[in-house]
């Protein structure tokens, strides 16, 4: 569907797992294409003439779940960047239900297969991203990190705002 008012949801990472990510975005990623922090985005474009129902079904889905623990599970080569691929059945699951509830809004990028990652590095080199794919490799440990809700924003052709957040197990 078309809009002129583009949404982006993204999962609400605890913050202390998220500064990891955020260093290595401000270290690769480029300057002057860098104007967020690192982010698990699980929806590109949802129509922001909806915005309503839509933070209805955030705040409906999260109150619902507790939070969740997400494993970040290996390196993505991007081609142009590199990205941490997250696992997470609990993610999934939320995913699946908020793609039925947005479905006749979704666009192309949004019907794929969703492979839930936070990119760190992208818009570079095929040297640049296999040299940090490569370095990063060396040193990668799985780990765990919080997800404690959802975050709605609203696209700014570059920048976001950010519109709403809905607490997992919070009931309003």
């Amino acid at each position: 569907m078309k809009t002129l008012k583009p949404l982006i949801l993204t999962a609400h990472i605890y913050d202390s797992d998220l500064e990891p990510f955020d260093r290595l975005r401000q270290a690769n990623f480029p300057r002057d294409r860098n104007f967020l922090r690192a982010h698990l985005t699980m929806f590109h474009r949802i129509p922001g003439e909806y915005k309503e129902q839509v933070v209805q079904h955030l705040i409906d889905v999260a109150a619902g779940h507790a939070p969740i623990t997400a494993v970040v599970s290996g390196l993505r080569h991007l081609g142009a960047g590199v990205a941490f691929s997250i696992v997470s059945p609990e993610l999934q699951a939320i995913h699946a239900i908020l793609r039925r509830a947005f479905m006749p809004w979704l666009g192309g990028q949004d019907m794929q297969k969703w492979q839930p990652h936070i990119t760190i590095q992208n818009k570079v080199s095929k040297l640049a991203a296999d040299s940090l794919h490569a370095a990063l490799t060396r040193e990668f440990q799985p780990h765990t990190i919080e997800i404690i809700g959802l975050d709605l924003w609203r696209y700014l052709g570059g920048p976001w705002q950010h519109e709403s957040l809905a607490i997992f197990g919070q009931v309003r």
